[in-house]
């Protein structure tokens, strides 16, 4: 298939997987008799792969590492295992980050709740914002 195809199947722009070919994300594509590229069918597998560690937060360099040691093939499996199972580790730590902020809002909403009945008057205004007066910065606040 043309780049262009590759592009609106993958969901990445024409700019996109010329850069990632650049780099070495992606193998290099054949070209036919008038040097345009055709990609085989199967790399958009690799492509959904990539795009997988991608919303992960992997960073490029990893990416690199594994795309490079699965160009190398057999002999390569245990060290993209453990590339993998970082990658996943780091991966859990994000979800617990976010499992406890979600609590948080989770806990806020809920507190939002009943707000007609816990609001006074004076939680409803907006509070005023106090100044220094003129002439009052500590020195050095340079």
């Amino acid at each position: 298939m043309k780049i262009g195809e590759l592009a609106k199947r993958s969901g990445l722009s024409t700019y996109t997987i010329r850069y990632y070919e650049r780099i070495g994300l992606l193998p290099h594509a054949d070209r036919d008799q008038s040097g345009q590229r055709n990609y085989d069918a199967s790399i958009l597998t690799w492509i959904e792969f990539l795009g997988r560690l991608k919303t992960t937060g992997m960073p490029i360099r990893d990416m690199l590492q594994y795309a490079a040691l699965r160009e190398r093939g057999v002999g390569t499996e245990a060290k993209r295992q453990a590339l993998l199972e970082q990658h996943r580790e780091r991966v859990r730590a994000q979800l617990a980050d976010l499992q406890a902020c979600l609590l948080v809002l989770d806990s806020k909403i809920a507190g939002y709740a009943g707000t007609d009945m816990r609001m006074k008057d004076h939680d409803a205004a907006i509070p005023e914002r106090r100044r220094k007066p003129a002439g009052t910065r500590q020195a050095g606040a340079r």
